[in-house]
């Protein structure tokens, strides 16, 4: 396998698609793409955020600027494991992102002490500047999902990711753990993204409008912090039968897994 990409520039745009979109657009993949060397794969994440949430509650206003970070894990990870630490920056519809690779106890370690014991590369140093520049930001969320990846036959940068099964919570956030938790799609409905620098070839942008399928502001960690954290409805939800079950009425205590950090719950 190829070593893994570190740093990316490209246009991310999502689609919510139900049972005969997804239809369509498997059949499109079939003949204009290739599934990636992930192939199929369980997506585990951390999102890091402060205690009130600051990262989510600016991403979901949509500026022009924005930012996350979160561990990433392709399957389970082992405690001393290999896992990605990604740093993800919007800029005027731009998305760039940049990673690093590490062990997931130094990578909590780096979050959850007062170490200085971090990669000191341009990378590791960037996402030492975000961690000091928002005090306690602590792992915040658990989220997973499952995802096939796609790329493009004909050597274009094109990549197409359908996720399903979206779950996260705000306990035992642990990326050795399990899925489990809060469901965050509609029953019925799937997440597309289409990654480009470039434009649509014609056949996608056919796909999509003989489909009646529109671009979407969904994000994963955002749309869970509504539905979760502040008890309402996603706007792209607003259109879909049974959108609003997704909203969860429980509330929430963060826990990670090391169990130093607690939450009260937030009545909003």
């Amino acid at each position: 396998m190829m070593e893994p990409k570190m740093i990316f520039k490209r246009y991310e745009l999502k689609y919510l698609i139900d049972d005969d979109q997804t239809d369509a657009v498997y059949n499109a993949l079939e003949e204009h793409m290739n599934l990636d060397s992930y192939g199929h794969s369980s997506i585990r994440n951390i999102y890091l955020d402060t205690d009130n949430f600051l990262l989510a509650s600016r991403s979901i206003e949509k500026p022009l600027y924005k930012e996350k970070l979160r561990f990433r894990s392709y399957g389970t990870a082992a405690k001393d494991g290999k896992i990605f630490v990604e740093l993800k920056k919007k800029y005027d519809g731009v998305v760039y992102k940049r990673r690093l690779s590490m062990p997931l106890d130094k990578a909590m370690e780096w979050f959850t002490t007062d170490t200085n014991d971090y990669p000191k590369t341009q990378i590791g140093e960037e996402i030492d500047f975000l961690r000091t520049r928002y005090q306690g930001i602590r792992p915040a969320m658990y989220l997973t999902y499952e995802r096939e990846a796609y790329y493009s036959k004909d050597g274009g940068d094109l990549r197409i990711t359908i996720d399903n099964n979206i779950q996260a919570r705000m306990k035992d956030i642990d990326l050795t753990s399990e899925p489990g938790g809060h469901q965050v799609l509609p029953e019925g409905y799937l997440l597309m993204e289409i990654k480009t620098m470039y434009g649509y070839p014609k056949w996608l942008t056919k796909v999509l409008g003989d489909n009646r399928m529109y671009k979407s502001s969904f994000s994963k960690y955002g749309n869970a912090y509504k539905e979760m954290i502040l008890k309402s409805e996603p706007e792209d939800f607003k259109r879909i039968p049974l959108g609003h079950s997704t909203i969860n009425e429980n509330n929430y205590q963060n826990v990670w897994a090391g169990g130093a950090v607690c939450r009260p719950a937030l009545h909003i």
